[in-house]
């Protein structure tokens, strides 16, 4: 069933909105003159963390080492990110070349 373009409208003005929202409420929150509660001093600090621990448990639960090709994909692709984000210190390009070189590993190379 085809979907109508006034659905695909109000879905994408509901997720601006969303959006939107989510980026400017803890400004209106916490204004410049109002003082940040420690807690939330604290989970700004011990969150990204503990964010990027879960996601890299989550990439590596469902390796295979004791199968072919034994987690060698994820392990190539984990390791090329520690070492890409060490020497660039730049997020986005040691996850989007871990990620491109993951997807070539096990479609080309191991598949």
């Amino acid at each position: 069933m085809p979907i109508s373009p006034l659905y695909s409208l109000l879905i994408i003005l509901v997720v601006a909105v969303t959006t939107f929202f989510t980026r400017f409420l803890p400004f209106a929150v916490f204004p410049k003159n109002k003082e940040i509660p420690r807690v939330v001093q604290f989970l700004g600090k011990a969150l990204p963390p503990a964010v990027i621990g879960m996601l890299v448990v989550y990439c590596f639960k469902a390796m295979k080492v004791t199968a072919f090709p034994f987690g060698l994909p994820e392990l190539l692709a984990g390791a090329a990110v520690v070492l890409l984000h060490i020497w660039k210190r730049n997020n986005l390009l040691s996850i989007g070349v871990g990620t491109i070189l993951y997807m070539v590993l096990v479609q080309t190379v191991f598949a």
